[in-house]
């Protein structure tokens, strides 16, 4: 990377730590389009367990303009077609204008436009740690800083992360929304706070006023049930839970309550550090709306058991346990898992377990949200081992928690699931992405 071209280096650090929040916008729909650039501006919806021409799948991604239709991540793709019919099914008479175009997810292809993502950041970042295939922390307190610019109008870093905008955009030809912070959580949130394509700054002295106005479950490691607590407690926004008595936040959520407390008041101690080798593997997608219907919750789980199979065979992982989440309205967890009497890689198992385990108790029980797990993860080379002795760990699962959410190696936990993606102050627009649960 040539010296003179990178805008924000500066020889005199400033003391605060600088940390890019980097998230890729509609990143699979992002990628079909640079395949078929005639897909720019068009609503495009990406599938898993979807075949052209079928109606079975689940919604892994929505364009921006597919979701003016109502089409959400994690929707069956029956109920997708109704709201967002095919382009090439349409008759005569009908409005191209309300058509969509489905894909189905190439995973492989992804992991090359991510690849190529990720060599930027890593050549604009000493540390990244990358959360997922399309989402890292980055920090470049050692190549820029939070001094002002010699035009005055912006700091150092801003044009640090804009010159790492406009690298991706140039060079891969996507778009990613950045957020600039002192620390991990602020940076998160900031992230999201403009997309798509936003870069919002948080210098660090402005840190708990950009904080204080947002909702509670806006805060990083906040998901809906802790905000139903906090609420029950007076606390609304992060402004609330900033101000409120920290002893009697950690009488009630423990030693987290103290965490919360600190990040709503600005304070993250924790360092941007490479990712290791995760505990577990996992996705969960909630519903637009709860339902019952069986045919609806068992394409969503066949979607995210493939997702989850197809995720541990690129880490070249096994695993001796395969586990589902189901969320209950308005916010019940339920974990149901089976472990196996030694590691496998087998995708059509992690299939059929996961909905053995959803028919077995909620088959007819309305749901929210569901998810599968794959953990116990092996990653040393061995031969499979027979399949019988299975044992069913029952409620609970095998070392599945019931109120963490965050990414495989739980150090962006939250609780129930990831910060809510609408209303607020904040822009909340584009993909809902698939997240997992620890």
């Amino acid at each position: 990377m040539a010296e003179e071209t990178l805008p924000g280096t500066t020889a005199d650090d400033a003391p605060d730590s600088i940390v890019l929040h980097v998230d890729m916008d509609c990143f699979y729909a992002a990628c079909e389009r640079l395949r078929e650039p005639e897909l720019e501006g068009e609503p495009v919806v990406v599938g898993m367990g979807y075949e052209p021409g079928e109606g079975h799948g689940a919604v892994a991604t929505a364009s921006y303009e597919a979701r003016e239709f109502g089409v959400e991540s994690a929707q069956p793709i029956s109920t997708a077609l109704e709201r967002l019919p095919r382009t090439e099914g349409l008759g005569p008479d009908d409005d191209p204008a309300a058509a969509g175009h489905y894909r189905t997810v190439d995973l492989e292809f992804y992991k090359e436009v991510a690849a190529d993502v990720k060599a930027i950041l890593h050549d604009c970042a000493d540390v990244v740690r990358e959360v997922s295939i399309d989402e890292a922390y980055l920090d470049v307190t050692d190549r820029t800083a939070w001094d002002l610019a010699a035009s005055g109008d912006r700091t150092l870093a801003e044009g640090f992360a804009r010159y790492v905008k406009q690298r991706i955009a140039r060079e891969v030809g996507v778009a990613a929304s950045i957020g600039v912070a002192p620390n991990m959580s602020t940076a998160k949130i900031a992230s999201d706070f403009d997309k798509p394509d936003g870069l919002v700054v948080v210098r660090p002295g402005e840190v708990r006023s950009f904080l204080a106005p947002i909702p509670v479950e806006e805060v990083h490691g906040v998901g809906p049930v802790t905000a139903r607590k906090l609420g029950s407690l007076g606390v609304e926004t992060a402004g609330d839970l900033a101000e409120a008595d920290a002893s009697v936040l950690e009488a009630e959520f423990g030693s987290r309550g103290r965490e919360l407390h600190e990040r709503a008041r600005g304070y993250d101690d924790r360092t941007v550090t490479p990712t290791g080798r995760p505990k577990s593997l996992s996705r969960e997608s909630a519903f637009t709306e709860p339902t019952d219907d069986i045919e609806d919750k068992r394409e969503v789980v066949r979607a995210l058991a493939a997702d989850v199979a197809d995720r541990a065979n690129s880490r070249g992982a096994m695993y001796r346990t395969i586990g589902i989440k189901v969320v209950v309205p308005p916010f019940d967890i339920n974990t149901r898992a089976t472990s196996l009497s030694g590691p496998v890689d087998d995708p059509e198992l992690v299939e059929s377990v996961a909905l053995d385990l959803l028919d077995a108790e909620f088959e007819e029980t309305t749901v929210r949200k569901l998810g599968v797990r794959v953990s116990k993860l092996s990653f040393a080379d061995a031969d499979q081992s027979s399949l019988d002795g299975w044992e069913s760990t029952g409620s609970g699962g095998d070392d599945i928690s019931d109120d963490r959410v965050g990414d495989d190696t739980s150090d962006d936990a939250g609780d129930d699931e990831p910060p809510n993606a609408g209303g607020g102050t904040r822009s909340h627009e584009g993909q809902s992405s698939l997240v997992e649960f620890d």
